[in-house]
């Protein structure tokens, strides 16, 4: 729920069609289409209000979002939409899926997700830095979201972001069946992190774009 992502979700469902939220953690480019989304259900008037939705992220999201919005209504107005839950590492339900997280490497606090469902898994790694968490969260995942914001040989920033060769022996360690690199900036080439992820793991890599699909 980063910058523009509310926009790109409604290529795919409805504004009210979510079930739940995951909020890997809050830096802005992760979390702040959250207050354009508060506007929608708390003053949405077809229908009324609505039903507070399920939001899974660090501790003090409702805080962090309410001072990012800046002149909610009240101090709890957050909290009449949004359903907050603290996520720590823990396995748990949501719906049919059993969510699986633990924290990863990162100046704040971060969590990867693991999202099983009739035997097939979906990982994303959130922002990280290597990380042993990371590498069981993406355990014989069939479909494994990573970041790759760094360049190999370029930047060498301990447990901020990977790089392209970084992500690819994640996967290769983790056993992942495909991988999909995103979360590259636009002083980063993606060519070269796929280059570089592919040197190192032999599954298919693809470089996360708008409106690509994928089976799980």
């Amino acid at each position: 729920m980063g910058n523009g992502a509310l926009g790109e979700l409604q290529r795919h469902c409805g504004l009210y069609d979510l079930d739940a939220i995951f909020l890997s953690h809050l830096h802005a480019d992760h979390c702040i289409d959250m207050c354009a989304y508060f506007v929608a259900r708390y003053y949405r008037h077809d229908g009324g209000r609505c039903d507070p939705l399920p939001v899974f992220g660090p501790e003090g999201t409702e805080h962090r979002l309410t001072t990012a919005y800046a002149d909610t209504p009240s101090a709890s107005s957050m909290s009449e939409v949004f359903d907050f839950h603290t996520v720590k590492p823990s396995t748990f339900e949501i719906g049919p899926f059993t969510v699986h997280t633990e924290r990863v490497a990162h100046p704040v606090e971060a969590y990867g997700i693991r999202v099983e469902h009739d035997g097939k898994v979906l990982t994303y790694s959130g922002d990280t830095g290597l990380s042993p968490a990371l590498d069981e969260l993406a355990r014989d995942a069939d479909l494994f979201l990573c970041e790759a914001a760094f360049t190999h040989g370029k930047e060498n920033i301990p447990d901020l972001h990977l790089n392209g060769r970084e992500a690819g022996e994640t996967a290769a360690r983790a056993g992942a069946r495909h991988l999909v690199l995103t979360h590259i900036p636009p002083w980063t080439d993606p060519q070269v992190n796929l280059a570089d992820a592919r040197a190192v793991y032999d599954g298919p890599v693809d470089l996360a774009a708008p409106r690509q699909t994928y089976e799980v």
